[in-house]
């Protein structure tokens, strides 16, 4: 097998191959860093990195292997881990100058658990400022660009981990979803996002504890990796009043739906949001390819309520929450994606935040009463296909003006208003000859239920050209016509520092 091939494995194959004692962990790192040398350049999707400690990690777990005594399920696999989530002893910059020599002496525990059950954390990947928007580029480190055009984004805020995936840089990586971080990237880049339930993976680190809109996740390129790597994060902190105990093998067990007897409902648009005519036409091809394979296959109306303004008031709050004295102190430290939502969220009152949690309670009942009649909701992930990086956000969709820059992910932030699962399965290439991400909706605390959905779609597809996973050429990547650090204004500090409390926070979108 070519290195190529190697580092293209699934994680479970490659732990499977560990195991067997065919592959080992040293050899498999060896791989990776070869192919990181290689490609990492042409996109920018790693940051910091420790070499140095992954190969020794990876010679104790290969000596493991040859005992016969891995210490978990994913001794000697490497991961990478998003720059908003702390990581002991490698530099953590959350896309912020302010953060540019901060090293943490801790891990954020979703770190923890993953460290605990063997994974070598190798890498961070890239994020937007503080987690600030759908496009991944900051200060520190510069943008990430699309494995399949280095001229289009990776999106964000999860975008470095998405690129890193598609290309095969890494076969697992860590993320979190406030109104898509996930769920975007993903889709932009070809392979699945997952937003699990609030209660899911404790998330102790959230701005505001008792708000639910962001979460955790895991990013990987099969629906088997990412039970694999759910059933490992899946954990109750009593520093999150949202989580809940873990449950062995919750995710581990999950069986595929068998697709005859389900019932579908789906939406062009979520409810009228601004979608291009080109993306509608792929959606519609992607559903008629499903339909004759389920029982029922409906149009929905999914304007649930005044979704736009109640996301708008519960991340501004956690905006506020997080970054207000930081910006009236120091405005100098934020770009002005942090400073515009700070500001925005200076001009609600106490009235409407009382009036977005009553909305938002009432969209949530809507919701269940809508899945009473649907074991799922599909539509698209992203309204456009891959846009150039250059570009922060579209100012315009199907002659609908965004009115904010986050406006343009409608279509997965508001589907987060319901804290229910939410995901999105790579299904072919778009108009554009781009990756296409359908999304589906489950029903609030159905993740069982929609991973199983999950794994039916995700076979069915992978068995026609026209809707598999597509795979870049990575050896004919289209090379950016832009130098993808052009936007580093305060490179990284390589030295330990203990940094900001107000950094120990992942804002994400």
């Amino acid at each position: 097998m070519t290195a190529s091939e190697l580092v293209a494995l699934p994680a479970k194959e490659v732990l499977k191959r560990f195991k067997q004692k065919t592959l080992t962990p040293s050899d498999y790192l060896t791989a990776c860093l070869s192919h990181i040398e290689q490609v990492n350049p042409q996109i920018n999707a790693l940051t910091a990195m420790d070499s140095d400690a992954a190969v020794k990690a990876a010679e104790l777990a290969t000596m493991r292997y040859a005992k016969g005594q891995p210490i978990g399920p994913l001794d000697g696999l490497p991961i990478g881990v998003k720059d908003l989530q702390d990581t002991k002893g490698l530099l953590t910059t959350h896309g912020s100058q302010r953060g540019r020599a901060y090293v943490p002496d801790a891990d954020m525990p979703l770190v923890a658990r993953l460290r605990a059950a063997g994974a070598i954390v190798l890498a961070k990947t890239n994020v937007p400022e503080m987690g600030a928007g759908g496009n991944s580029r900051n200060p520190v480190w510069g943008a990430t660009a699309n494995p399949f055009d280095a001229n289009k984004l990776a999106g964000g805020s999860s975008g470095g981990s998405a690129a890193a995936l598609a290309a095969n840089l890494l076969p697992m990586c860590t993320g979190s979803d406030t109104g898509g971080s996930l769920r975007l990237p993903a889709a932009l880049c070809g392979v699945p996002g997952y937003r699990p339930s609030v209660d899911v993976i404790a998330h102790p680190t959230r701005p505001v504890g008792w708000s639910g809109i962001s979460v955790l996740g895991p990013m990987v390129r099969t629906i088997d990796d990412l039970l694999l790597m759910l059933d490992i994060c899946q954990n109750a902190d009593a520093n999150d009043p949202l989580s809940i105990p873990a449950k062995a093998g919750r995710f581990g067990d999950i069986t595929p739906r068998d697709l005859s007897g389900l019932r579908v409902g789906y939406s062009e648009d979520f409810g009228g949001a601004a979608v291009d005519q080109g993306i509608r036409e792929t959606f519609k091809a992607r559903v008629a390819h499903l339909a004759p394979h389920v029982k029922a296959c409906v149009a929905v109306d999914m304007n649930l309520g005044d979704m736009d303004r109640v996301f708008d008031i519960l991340r501004a709050e956690s905006f506020v929450a997080a970054f207000d004295k930081g910006v009236q102190d120091t405005p100098e430290d934020f770009g002005p994606h942090i400073i515009e939502n700070v500001e925005l969220g200076q001009t609600f009152s106490l009235a409407d935040r009382a009036w977005a949690h009553l909305e938002q309670t009432r969209i949530l009942r809507k919701f269940n009463a809508l899945m009473t009649e649907f074991d799922v909701i599909l539509m698209p992930t992203v309204p456009v296909s891959p846009f150039e990086w250059t570009t922060s956000h579209p100012e315009m969709i199907d002659g609908t003006k965004m009115d904010i820059y986050y406006r343009w992910l409608a279509l997965t932030y508001r589907g987060s208003l319901m804290g229910g699962p939410s995901i999105t399965l790579p299904a072919g290439r778009d108009h554009h000859d781009m990756p296409f991400g359908l999304q589906l909706l489950g029903a609030v605390r159905g993740d069982e239920a929609l991973l199983s959905i999950a794994k039916s779609v995700e076979t069915l597809f992978a068995a026609s050209p026209e809707t598999a996973r597509p795979v870049p050429d990575l050896q004919n990547i289209p090379p950016t016509q832009t130098d993808l650090r052009a936007f580093v204004t305060h490179p990284p500090i390589f030295k330990t520092d203990q940094g900001d409390e107000s950094l120990a926070l992942s804002t994400a979108v």
